[in-house]
This record gives structure tokens, sequence and C-alpha cells, in this order.
């Protein structure tokens, strides 16, 4: 008996190289991992942000966190609402960028897309060195090496990336379990305890130089929101996730905007009930871990996993600023080798451009958390604003049942994230911002000049237009470079009789002893196809032979040259070949018009 055998043989399963097919993209779980640790890891430094700001007013002013928090809790609502909306609208991802395309016009769109992108290198430049600055703060020894930690984890997890957005998902949801689990249990263990269990850091004396206001807190609003960070990532990446992909990225954004509305709100309650001000040599994020776990070993655990937390938060970049960079380039607004995808599936010249970007800032700032927090939410709410924007169009012309409703909560949206984004470019323009000023234009005339160059290619080569009717070529010529016989030349010339009328071998040579050996060995060769001896005294090779074809080519016939090149099996061993074959090649292709083609050898070394 078969015991079903034979169904196996009928239908056999060919195995699948990693990467390949529906199970290397995200589920819901993964997608979480992969593209939300951003934003779930910025309650490191979103409530503390609201601190800062709140106690230039007094220590009394520090009650204001709440609902400063519920504001943003509420916003994040409105936003995660709007994005599932955006995923649905949208479900070939871009984000904001997409729903400015479609909604708000071409220069929109660049801005959109700009933004985006700052915003994208910021995410992993700010959360490596603020993973950094985390970790030596546990371990002051780390102090000096700062930049290169970050570099080190940067080249960590780009070479994950490079394998797939799945493989990194799966390496990320062991930490995101973990960071979730801990920021909860400091809630949980907080709120239970009357008071707090441990007091960490020390004490610093408060000083008022402002009066609690509506401005005030307009500025903790604003430098608050930078918790917002990343919740777009989710509708940038929409590509990523499994078939049904609208479906499965929606619950993930869902699942974000709970987790991050319960740990901001949780953590805020806390700092009001006890009191939490800043104090020199920790954060407030430890200041409340010890006020949850004590100063045992739960606490110096708690900080190595928000240390890895936000450290890892930068591959929310590695996974959606690949798929951005592909959908501008498929518009013509990037190049279009950011649209190659390998089978992984993996946008690797995006991966490799984001990593390259953020080790070029992080390397300008030298790492320092503090250079490039003013910049670091512009280019969010610029995106938000957008979205919100172009949702309010789209419901607006489209007028499906209940637009109204949905059109009212995306305006209200834009009118808070635009607010938010001029009081933080007002406030933080002297500390920095300015320079997200400079770069988003900057990448706009980018985009454009790209997108310029391409529609004028397009007119060139006659793109979308009829061409004339193919002429008969009747004469042909294919000229092959040899050096001496062998079966590489002898291969080449097969090749060559096979495309051309007529075909010409012809050799270089500076010693007219090498050349006159070679002139015995063709003759008793006997190929059938003339060789011309070109003597070059100063041992050139690649001038003599583009000199030779130019003036082959001067006759008007239909030239094409076909360079034999040797290739080895093994990369190692490709250092040891002369590469002539391939200069000559490219200078053939700058200096002439003619056909060029390349005919590999392949060893078996």
């Amino acid at each position: 008996m078969a015991f079903g055998l034979a169904r196996r043989e009928l239908r056999p399963r060919v195995p699948l190289r990693p990467g390949e097919g529906d199970r290397s993209h995200l589920t819901s779980l993964e997608g979480l991992a992969a593209l939300s640790l951003d934003a779930l890891s910025s309650v490191a430094y979103g409530p503390e942000a609201i601190v800062l700001v709140l106690i230039t007013a007094g220590t009394s002013a520090l009650n204001a966190t709440l609902p400063v928090t519920l504001v943003i809790a509420g916003l994040l609502a409105v936003l995660v609402v709007s994005y599932g909306q955006v995923i649905a609208v949208h479900p070939d991802g871009g984000g904001a960028y997409a729903v400015a395309k479609k909604d708000l016009g071409p220069r929109t769109s660049y801005l959109a897309a700009a933004s985006l992108v700052v915003d994208y290198v910021l995410t992993v430049a700010v959360s490596l060195a603020a993973g950094a600055a985390s970790l030596a703060s546990a371990f002051p020894s780390l102090g000096s090496h700062l930049l290169e930690l970050c570099l080190v984890g940067l080249a960590l997890l780009t070479a994950v990336n490079l394998r797939g957005v799945a493989e990194s998902a799966r390496v990320l949801m062991l930490p995101t379990a973990l960071f979730v689990v801990g920021i909860l249990g400091i809630v949980v263990l907080g709120l239970a305890r009357s008071h707090p269990a441990a007091v960490v850091g020390t004490a610093q004396p408060a000083h008022t130089t402002e009066a609690l206001g509506i401005l005030l807190l307009l500025k903790a609003f604003s430098s608050g929101c930078s918790a917002l960070t990343g919740v777009e990532a989710i509708a940038n990446g929409v590509p990523a996730f499994r078939t049904p992909r609208v479906r499965r990225a929606q619950r993930t954004e869902l699942m974000l905007g709970a987790l991050l509305g319960l740990m901001l709100i949780g953590l805020a309650v806390l700092i009001r009930r006890d009191h939490v001000a800043p104090r020199g040599g920790v954060t407030v994020l430890a200041q409340l871990t010890a006020g949850a776990y004590g100063t045992g070993w739960p606490y110096y655990a708690t900080n190595l996993i928000v240390t890895l937390a936000l450290a890892l938060a930068a591959n929310t970049s590695f996974g959606g600023l690949p798929v951005l960079m592909s959908l501008l380039a498929k518009d013509h607004r990037l190049p279009h080798l950011f649209g190659l995808r390998t089978e992984r599936p993996v946008y690797r010249w995006g991966v490799v451009a984001l990593a390259l970007l953020a080790a070029l800032l992080l390397t300008a700032v030298d790492a320092d958390t503090h250079r490039m927090l003013p910049l670091f939410a512009i280019g969010v709410f610029v995106g938000f604003t957008i979205s919100q924007i172009g949702l309010v169009r789209h419901w607006a012309r489209e007028r499906p049942p209940g637009w109204l409703r949905r059109a009212l909560l995306n305006g209200v949206g834009a009118l808070l994230t635009c607010v938010a984004g001029v009081v933080l470019l007002a406030s933080k323009f002297t500390e920095g911002a300015w320079v997200v000023v400079v770069a988003i234009p900057l990448l706009m005339l980018l985009f454009a000049r790209i997108q310029r160059y391409y529609t004028e290619v397009a007119r060139e080569v006659g793109l979308g237009e009829v061409p004339p009717p193919l002429r008969r070529v009747t004469d042909s010529l294919v000229i092959v470079p040899v050096g001496q016989v062998s079966r590489v030349t002898q291969r080449a010339l097969t090749a060559a009789r096979a495309l051309g009328h007529e075909v010409v071998a012809v050799a270089v040579h500076g010693d007219p002893a090498n050349a006159r050996a070679l002139r015995e060995s063709w003759d008793r060769w006997e190929p059938g196809v003339p060789l011309d001896v070109i003597d070059s005294p100063q041992r050139s090779l690649v001038q003599p032979i583009v000199d030779y074809v130019r003036r082959a080519a001067e006759s008007g016939r239909q030239i094409v040259v076909l360079i034999p090149e040797v290739e080895p099996r093994h990369r190692r061993y490709q250092i040891l070949q002369n590469q002539r074959g391939l200069l000559l090649a490219a200078a053939l292709r700058a200096r002439t018009d003619v056909v060029v083609c390349v005919v590999p050898y392949r060893l078996s070394l």
C-alpha cells in the first residue's frame, strides 16, 4: 500500500529558497514587530519630552502631563483610524506619498515623499543613538564609543534586512514582546504600589523660566507628539504583508494604536501621581522602572531591553523606506534601480541607500541624540498633515456612504498635526530644525529633476510611439579581438559567424616575434576567418582596437564587436583575470556607437 505516496509523486513540491513564496511576507504579529517597534519604543522619549518642557514652569506644572498625553492619545486614535483608511484606499503602500500623488497633485507628492525620506533616515539615526546612549548609561565605559556602537548596530540591521523583511521580523518578535511586557509591567506594578519602590538619579533644582499657559502646553504637546513617529510605517509597507494584505495591515495598525496608547497613558498617570521630574544621570523612564521594579536585576534587565528596543526600532525604516523608494522609482522620481527587487523579496538598493544616509548623519552629529531630536518629528507632521488633507479631498470627491463623517475626522486630524508641526518648527528652528527646512526642498528638487530627465529620455527614445519599419541588414561586420589561438578564440569565432555576414579577428601585439607566432598558429588552424594584426609599440591594447572599429564604422556598415571573456566559477579567482575585455567593452561603449557583446567562457575552477 502506498499510504498516499502516489499523490505526493503526482504533485511534487519544489523546496523554496529563503524569502520565496508568500511566507516571505509578514503576518500581523510579524508586521507589528518589523514595522511598529519605532512607534512602540517612542514611549522611552515621548513622555520625557513632555516633562522636559513642562518643568520649565515648575514642578507643579507636571500635573499637566496627563492631560497633554490624553490629547496626544486622542490624536493617535485619529491617526490610526486615518491610516487604516489609507491602507484600504492605497493597498500598494506609500502612505502620505500615495495619498498626495492621487489627491493633491505632483508638487504636494514631492513634499510628502521628501518628508518621509527625512523622517525614515532620522528614525534610524535617532533610534540607534538613543539606544547607544541608554546602554552607555548602564555601562559608563562605553560613553566614548557611541558612534562605533551605532555603526555596528546599523551594519547588523542592514545585513538582516538584506536577507529579507520577514527574516528581520522574526528576529525582532522576541525583543518587541519583551519590551511591551516590560513597559506594561512598569505601569501595572507602579500603579499597584502606593509609592515608588526606589528612586534613582541625582536631584536637580527646577528653575522656573516660563509660566504655564497655552503656548507652553502647545510646546509640550508638539514635543510629546514625537511618540507618534512610526505610526505611518505600516501604511507605507502594505506590500510586505501576506494576503489579504489590507486586512492584515489594518489589524496591525489597530494593535499598534492600542498598545501605544495604553503605554503612554499608563506612564503619564505614574508621572503625575509620583511627581516624576528630570533627575541627573537617568531618564524619566528609568525612574519609573525603578519605582515599579526597584533597583534589583529586573531594573537592569528592563533597561537593557529598552536599549535593545531603541536600537532595533530603526528596523521600521528598513521596512518602509525601501518600499517608498521603489514607488518613487516606479513614478520616475528616483533612479529605476531602487525599484529592483530580489526574490527574497528585498528592495536591496533602498536598504543600502538608507544605511549609507543614516551612517553619514550619525557620523556628522557624532551620534548625539539631542542634536537630532529637533529635526525628528517635523517630517512626521508634514506627512501626517498631507495624508489627512488628501483623504478629505478623496472623500469629498468620491462621496461614499458616511463620507462626511470620515472627512470631518481627517480634517480634525490635519488641523492637530499641522498645529503641532508649526509649533515644533517655530520653537526648534534655531536648535537645528532649519536643516529640515533646507533638506526637504532639496529632495523635492531632486525628485523633480530626475522625473524631468526620464521624461526627456522617453521623448528622445520615442516611448509610446510607433517606430518606423525595420530596415533589412544585408551587410554586417563582426569584429572579434583575440590574443592567441585557444578554445576561447574558437568559441568566440563560432558565435561571431552566427551573428554576421563577415567576421574578422583583430589582434594587437607590440612584440614582432609574438605577432609572427600568432600568425603561424592561425595559419595552421585555418579557421576560415581573416586575422588582422595591429602593431602597437606602446603595448596599448584598448586604443588601437577602438581606432580600428571607428575606421570600420565609417563605411556605414552594421558593426558588432564580440569580446571573449574568461570567467572563473568561483568569485575569489575573478581578480586573477586581466579584465582587459571589460575595459575594452567600456571604452567601445563610451567612444563608439557600435554593438558591443561579451561572450563568456566559463571555467570549472
